[in-house]
């Protein structure tokens, strides 16, 4: 099941409990139906055919029942800006960094605060293991670890 606006609402604003979802600051701006907006802590320039990693403006903890898939949104898609990868487990806690190629014609220039990838939230059931990895309470964007 994926999250509907209301249920996003709905969790975002519990005091506390195991179903509450952070998302902080929380825009009303940035809330879809379906999906929530993520925005850009940094003003970047993506060079064509480049990789770069981009801290999201939210920090975001996911409680034990909800997942989360990053997409890039699609006003930057239609430039040739893709997101790699992108998938948030449950118990995550922190920023998140979006690793954006530029694959169009074009140097594309992203703004402090631009919406830039939308967050959906799948429910998930029988809940038991949380994220303990590397990018917890993660600040700024951080690179991968070596494999």
């Amino acid at each position: 099941m994926i999250l509907s606006a209301a249920e996003f609402a709905r969790r975002t604003g519990l005091a506390d409990g195991a179903e509450r979802l952070v998302i902080r600051p929380y825009s009303s701006g940035s809330q879809q139906p379906a999906s929530y907006d993520l925005r850009a802590a940094d003003e970047i320039s993506l060079p064509l055919g480049s990789c770069t990693l981009l801290p999201t403006l939210e920090w975001v903890e996911l409680p034990m029942d909800l997942a989360g898939t990053l997409r890039c949104r699609s006003s930057f898609g239609r430039r040739g800006v893709l997101l790699g990868g992108g998938f948030v487990d449950p118990g995550f806690r922190g920023q998140l960094t979006l690793c954006l190629s530029n694959l169009g014609k074009e140097v594309v220039v992203i703004r402090k605060d631009d919406r830039v990838a939308q967050m959906v939230l799948h429910e998930v059931r029988n809940p038991g293991i949380l994220y303990n990895g590397r990018y917890q309470d993660s600040l700024g964007a951080v690179g991968a670890k070596q494999l």
